[in-house]
């Protein structure tokens, strides 16, 4: 999309207003905020599902990764699709698509099938979000109108996250696992029919090619990657004879290696694609500039973080302290409400000191509160550890996000707006899958080193429970120390890379809330 193809030059008058603008704000809302529940509200039901359709520990991760993945990677890709053949039309289809989706991860009954359904809730989550997005931009012609349509979707934004993890535990605790997908199938139908009763179809006139090469590079890269990252903890067909666990192939064997050589080629010449292309999905020029540069990169550390939370957190709260799905969702308020209270502060502040040093804060604050994080053990309390980390962390995160929104549009011309300020959310959905890929690597061989170093000197076979999950909370703690690695690199690129002032950034700001 390109803001030639939606803004007048020229203020409409009210015959040109569309009547049912407002009633078309309910239905892209309820839209948006489908696809951020699902982005959360399967986390709290991951332990319930695991254990009803045999999902190995290790393999839990893809609950999120296999949803974040083609979410992040064909959002571009889903924006430029619904420019040319109808915003409305791919709304409409993006909807029906995902309650089949829903359907078929609430039905599945083997772990091929659950991740095939998430799989296809990101794909046409992909499309669904960014119809949405431009729709707001197309049916609200007057500024004051879109400046109060957007802070609505930003609130559903910032809001959807702590809804899904509510969601989640109620529906898991009170019904069944599988409802956190059903769930969408009454969203997503009476929101589908709306759709086609009040919305106005809207497309691009400029036309163009779709950027396929550079579509199929990019997502076969990122999943090559992510595929990488999870190899180290595959088994590798032996068991350690001392702690009768199966060994695993670990960092150096041929397969991670070769995945993560295969993942560097093909991104590789997705960059040499769209250097080429006439029409390419990611032009260059956008992430040439430092400021969008830095505001990406910052995003896809921060995703990569805060997804590490939502796995670990949650399978510790449920396993080891014993938390009921429900009392796990309503532990991830303090997460939602400080995040709100961050971007609030946050876009205020942005305007006095500029977004800068906005954001190394926000990155100073994240880092502490994954230090923190990565203290749990077998005793420790939600007040006297998690609560005080998700606060922290949450409030930093909120000054990112609410900087790096605005950062990306620092500069950019009209043309680029739409693209600038998508790939702000695909590097943060990119960052979650590759994140979520490596830390779970990086937690399980931590489990594994831990058992077989102290396993030998056991001197009562009983003690082996206490020991495998003494481990299990240790791998969870060094998964968070190297997402704490990730934000203090997010606090130096943002030191580093970003140069924009206070005065460089868009007009309405502190409206943008991510």
């Amino acid at each position: 999309m390109t803001e030639r193809d939606v803004v007048s030059t020229t203020k409409p008058d009210a015959s040109q207003l569309d009547p049912k603008r407002w009633l078309a704000l309910v239905v892209i809302g309820v839209s948006q905020l489908m696809v951020i529940l699902d982005a959360t509200i399967t986390n709290v039901a991951m332990p319930k599902a695991a254990e009803a359709i045999g999902l190995q520990p290790s393999d839990i991760q893809w609950m999120i990764t296999a949803y974040a993945l083609p979410f992040g990677a064909l959002l571009l890709l889903g924006g430029r699709i619904a420019d040319y053949v109808g915003r409305k039309k791919v709304l409409i289809i993006a909807l029906s698509g995902f309650a089949l989706a829903s359907m078929l991860g609430g039905a599945a009954h083997a772990p091929w099938l659950l991740f095939a359904g998430r799989a296809l809730q990101g794909v046409f989550g992909a499309m669904l979000a960014p119809a949405a997005l431009s729709l707001i931009t197309v049916t609200f012609q007057l500024e004051k109108e879109r400046a109060k349509a957007f802070a609505v979707f930003g609130a559903i934004a910032g809001g959807g996250a702590a809804i899904g993890l509510l969601l989640g535990g109620f529906l898991t605790e009170y019904l069944s696992w599988r409802w956190c997908f059903f769930v969408n199938i009454p969203i997503a139908v009476p929101a589908a029919i709306a759709a086609s009763r009040i919305l106005r179809e809207s497309k691009t006139s400029n036309r163009g090619h779709y950027d396929i090469p550079g579509a199929l590079l990019a997502t076969a890269g990122l999943a090559a990657l992510v595929w990488g990252f999870t190899r180290p903890t595959a088994e590798s067909g032996t068991v350690d004879p001392v702690t009768g666990q199966p060994e695993l192939l670990g960092w150096g064997s041929i397969q991670t290696l070769g995945w993560l050589a295969a993942a560097v080629v093909l991104l590789v010449a997705f960059v040499l694609v769209e250097r080429r292309s006439s029409n390419p999905l990611l032009p260059v020029r956008i992430v040439a500039d430092r400021n969008r540069a830095g505001a990406y990169l910052v995003g896809m550390l921060v995703g990569a973080g805060m997804f590490a939370v939502f796995l670990f957190l949650t399978l510790y709260l449920q396993i080891y302290e014993q938390y009921s799905p429900m009392q796990t969702g309503l532990a991830f308020l303090p997460f939602s409400f400080g995040i709100v209270m961050g971007a609030g502060v946050g876009s205020q502040l942005v305007l006095k000191i500029g977004p800068r040093l906005v954001i190394a804060i926000g990155a100073a604050l994240g880092l502490v509160g994954l230090l923190l994080f990565s203290r749990i053990t077998l005793e420790s309390t939600f007040a006297g550890t998690v609560l005080p980390a998700e606060l922290i962390m949450a409030f930093g995160m909120g000054f990112i996000f609410m900087s790096t929104t605005n950062l990306a549009l620092v500069g950019v011309s009209n043309d680029d707006a739409g693209v600038a300020s998508a790939v702000v959310n695909t590097t943060q959905q990119i960052g979650g899958s590759l994140g979520t890929a490596l830390l779970s690597t990086v937690a399980f061989t931590a489990v594994a080193t831990y058992i077989s170093d102290r396993a030998p000197s056991l001197t009562d076979p009983s003690g082996l429970p206490l020991l495998i999950s003494e481990g299990t909370v240790h791998g969870y703690g060094i998964a968070f120390r190297w997402a704490a690695g990730l934000f203090a690199l997010a606090l130096v690129i943002a030191l580093v890379l970003v140069k924009a002032k206070k005065d460089d950034l868009p007009a309405g700001a502190a409206v943008h809330m991510g």
